[in-house]
Formats: structure tokens, C-alpha cells, sequence
């Protein structure tokens, strides 16, 4: 049996560069109060209109160097984005050549404007993440893949609990005694046993529960 896992999928579209920058931060308030009220493992795709660009100094715990071109305004609200929310811009993390980076292309222009994010707490659990080369979501955008291995545990199985007999009273006279005759009952009075070994052995070990008792095997005497 399997731990069970949530997880949300986001699509998010940021209003544009040229748009007044109360609307923009607008937009990232709204987002940051949706992210903190889910519990649950959030990942985002988005086109946020903006440039993480080419390297990560400084940034090194949200994304990788494999951004394109320079970072401006918009893709720095990007990145600092993934810093309050503890999370990371995962097409960044993986050497690709720059037709399997590049998301936005319209006439001679090409860049990165779209991401996948979660929590850096997954990266491990993400193996690959690139630009379908010719496949599009849009006129201008192109389609991102992210290949993710979910990491579950297992739920440990309870160890099956035996009983065992306390064979060790039969070293006590009465105890003793008080078992053949019990045995003696169960077999029908014979006093030699039956040929019968294994339905023997069965009345035996029945006689040993009823009359010696039982304890838990993991018990100590």
C-alpha cells in the first residue's frame, strides 16, 4: 500500500510588461495568498511575461544557469516570487540546447517567458524538463515538459503476531500430570498415540494452549 499524495496544478497567466505596475503587483499578491492557503504540493505552469535570464549567482537556491538571454524587471518579480513561496524555476536546472529552452518565438524574436515551478523541496523528484520542439500551445508560444518521478513511501507492514504456548510449565509435577490427563481426554483414552502424526501433533499442541496457557511471541517470561 501506497502513502496517498495531493498535488495542485496551476496555470497562471501574468498581465503584460506594458501594463501599470500596481496591476502587476496585484498580481503577485493574489498569487502568494493562493499558494500559502494550499496544503497540498502546488506546481505552477505559467507565462509569466518575463526573463529569468542566463545564470543564477546569487540566486542559486531557486534555479539553475540554464535560463536565456538577460533578466528584466518582470522575471526578476519571477525569481523573488520562488523566494518567498520556497520554490524553484525548474526549466533553469537542465542543459538543453536553446531550441528545447526557448518557449516564446514571433517573427525574428525568441526568449523564455514560460516556467514550471514547485517546491525545492521536489527537485529531486524532477528528472527532465524541456520545449517540445514544434509542438504549440499558442500562435507564438511553444509547449514545456516537465517529467516528474514521484517519490512515495511505503507503509511498513505490521509484523504478524504469533502465540506461543508455555511448554516450559510442563516442569512443574502437577502441571504436568494435569496435561496428560487432558491429553489423554482429547485422544479418547488411548494410551498409545494414533498413526496419525499430524492430526497427533494438532490435538498436542491444542491440549498445550488450553491447559499450559498462551503469551504473545515477542513476550518475555
Amino acid at each position: 500500500m501506497c502513502k496517498f499524495l495531493l498535488w495542485r496544478v496551476m496555470l497562471c497567466y501574468k498581465c503584460m510588461v506594458g501594463c501599470e505596475l500596481e496591476e502587476k503587483e496585484r498580481f503577485w499578491g493574489e498569487l502568494d495568498e493562493v499558494i500559502e492557503s494550499t496544503g497540498e504540493r502546488v506546481v505552477i505552469g505559467a507565462d509569466f511575461n518575463g526573463h529569468v535570464g542566463e545564470g543564477n549567482i546569487g540566486d542559486e537556491e531557486v534555479m539553475g544557469k540554464c535560463g536565456v538571454k538577460e533578466r528584466n524587471l518582470e522575471g526578476q518579480m519571477v525569481v523573488d516570487f520562488a523566494k518567498r513561496m520556497d520554490m524553484a524555476v525548474f526549466n533553469t536546472y537542465f542543459q538543453k540546447r536553446e531550441e528545447h529552452r526557448v518557449t516564446y518565438k514571433s517573427g525574428g524574436r525568441h526568449t523564455q517567458v514560460d516556467y514550471i515551478l514547485c517546491s525545492r523541496g521536489n527537485l529531486k523528484e524532477i528528472s527532465d524538463c524541456k520545449v517540445v520542439v514544434g509542438e504549440s500551445v499558442a500562435r507564438q508560444h511553444r509547449m514545456v515538459v516537465c517529467r516528474m518521478t514521484l517519490m512515495v513511501c511505503k507503509k511498513k507492514k505490521r509484523p504478524e503476531t504469533e502465540k506461543k504456548t508455555k511448554w516450559w510449565k510442563l516442569k512443574k509435577e502437577e502441571c504436568c500430570e494435569e496435561f496428560r490427563q487432558k491429553l489423554r481426554q482429547a485422544l479418547g483414552g488411548q494410551v498409545v498415540l494414533p498413526d496419525d502424526w499430524e492430526t497427533t501433533a494438532e490435538v498436542i499442541r491444542e491440549t498445550g494452549r488450553k491447559v499450559l496457557g498462551v503469551i504473545w511471541k515477542e513476550e518475555r517470561r
